[in-house]
């Protein structure tokens, strides 16, 4: 195994693994504020509204760069992956929440590079080689270690709610679908345009659902910071950074962020909630770090790293 000693990362690869952390950390959240928003308003409401508010904060942005045009040209692309990447997913994982901890989804969630590299090597011909294949394997090892772990995963009552895991598992799958899909179809649109694209066409999809689902007792203030901090922070931000990630490493690259993600998911649960941390926990997280090390070309075994995209 070895990191390049003599070539020092050039300025696009450092961006991409200080986006690929970023994007970790903040995706790491967001298990916390869906289960927070859920209690309170509901599964497809929580849903609806993160991507509406997401969508109010992106548009300004997007008008104020002059890319509406490039908008009005992919919108039905664009609109396309909001259902795949935020509308199907959201939703699963909303309900999800309510029957599971955040620390058990956040795990699950971690089986989305699985899809992703599957259905790109299938869909997209991506290049799998022995590194990035034994970071994969690497990595969901060391979120099945942490999973079968019940105090680590924190999967209190997880033994009734199949639905939920499936659920969970359901959303990984239309996440792996919509990064071969945007890597496709949509190669070289910017990512505020790919991000505000998606996040309307999610909030057409769900509104009808979130209405017919709407809360009739009023939701506190904490839920609804919860939820603007989903849609603001979680979702509009976070999917800026995600598309930037597909266009410079690829759909398999990017979608490893989900590896990172169970870290950063119970440290807030630490610090937060105040739950405590096992040695157990922070050797699967060594784990799931390497793995996600390796799956990404940032270490390799037997030769240099790969170059992003490769």
């Amino acid at each position: 195994m070895s990191v390049n000693p003599t070539t020092p990362p050039s300025p696009a690869a450092k961006t991409w693994v200080f986006d690929f952390v970023l994007l970790a950390a903040i995706w790491g959240a967001s298990f916390l504020f869906m289960r927070t928003s859920g209690k309170a308003f509901g599964a497809l409401p929580t849903a609806g509204l993160r991507v509406c508010i997401a969508s109010l904060f992106l548009l300004p942005l997007l008008t104020l760069r002059g890319q509406l045009p490039a908008l009005r040209r992919h919108w039905k692309l664009c609109f396309t992956v909001g259902v795949l990447n935020s509308a199907i997913p959201f939703a699963c994982l909303s309900w999800a929440l309510l029957s599971i901890s955040t620390g058990l989804s956040a795990l699950l969630n971690a089986t989305v590079p699985l899809f992703g590299a599957a259905i790109a090597w299938w869909w997209l011909g991506d290049k799998l080689q022995g590194s990035r294949v034994l970071g994969l394997v690497v990595g969901f090892v060391g979120v099945a270690l942490l999973a079968l772990n019940r105090d680590a995963a924190g999967a209190s009552g997880a033994g009734s709610s199949a639905l939920a895991v499936i659920a969970c598992l359901t959303a990984c799958l239309f996440y792996g679908i919509s990064a071969s899909f945007t890597r496709r179809f949509l190669p070289g649109v910017p990512s505020l345009v790919l991000a505000t694209g998606s996040q309307l066409g999610a909030s057409l999809a769900l509104l009808p659902l979130t209405l017919w689902a709407w809360p009739t007792d009023p939701a506190p203030l904490q839920a609804w910071g919860a939820v603007i901090a989903l849609g603001v922070v979680c979702t509009g931000l976070a999917y800026v950074i995600f598309f930037r990630l597909i266009e410079r490493t690829g759909p398999s690259r990017a979608l490893s962020v989900t590896y990172a993600i169970p870290v950063f998911a119970i440290l807030y649960g630490v610090v937060l909630l105040g739950e405590s941390v096992t040695l157990w926990m922070g050797l699967c997280g060594a784990v799931i770090m390497l793995g996600t090390s390796l799956s990404t070309g940032l270490l390799s075994w037997g030769k240099a790293p790969l170059p992003p995209g490769d």
